[in-house]
């Protein structure tokens, strides 16, 4: 084993890469602590929750998920009066939404899920209900859904919306429990 001591590895004038490694197999090993500095990170990201039960929903209407509280926000793109995350830095970004829907009067018959770019859906999910409650019991279901979507880095926007379609009653809202959202920026 040969040790190389310097302070700096460049490309030769007129290239653009540097390759570490050739034919044979490479491996790289740090020091315990070292530190890398310039390396691409899933960055920004972010994960929201609704802090209580999102009442006042209308049957079968599309309706924004007020995901009021961060868990995470590591770049403050996500506005918790809006309820909407614009990346200020261009890229893919995984994005994904869960929610549950409750009806008091166990008349849920399907909810979907959707994540919205600049206020049109681009994705959604479906649950559909198979529950035959008890006058004890509350009718529940939810959807997950999930995408990669490109955001531009400047007024590009994405929001989390739901609807709850019902049989019949009033007694049906978005349950804080179960519903979150969040993404995070893919290095590529």
């Amino acid at each position: 084993m040969s040790k190389l001591e310097t302070n700096t590895i460049d490309n030769i004038s007129g290239s653009s890469t540097l390759t570490i490694g050739d034919t044979n197999t490479s491996t790289i090993t740090l020091k315990s602590g070292a530190t890398l500095t310039n390396f691409p990170a899933n960055t920004p990201y972010f994960n929201v929750y609704r802090s209580s039960n999102q009442t006042g929903v209308s049957d079968d209407t599309n309706t924004v998920a007020a995901l009021d509280q961060e868990y995470y926000d590591s770049a403050g793109a996500y506005d918790t009066s809006t309820y909407r995350f614009t990346p200020q830095t261009a890229g893919k970004y995984f994005l994904w939404f869960c929610f549950r829907g409750v009806s008091g009067d166990q008349a849920l018959v399907a909810a979907y899920s959707n994540i919205r770019k600049n206020g049109s859906n681009i994705v959604g999910a479906s649950s559909a209900s198979s529950f035959e409650g008890t006058s004890t019991r509350y009718n529940q279901m939810e959807a997950t859904t999930s995408v990669i979507a490109t955001a531009n880095g400047s007024s590009d926007y994405f929001d989390f919306s739901f609807t709850l379609d019902v049989a019949s009653g009033s007694n049906f809202y978005l349950h804080k429990d179960g519903t979150n959202a969040g993404g995070y920026k893919i290095i590529e």
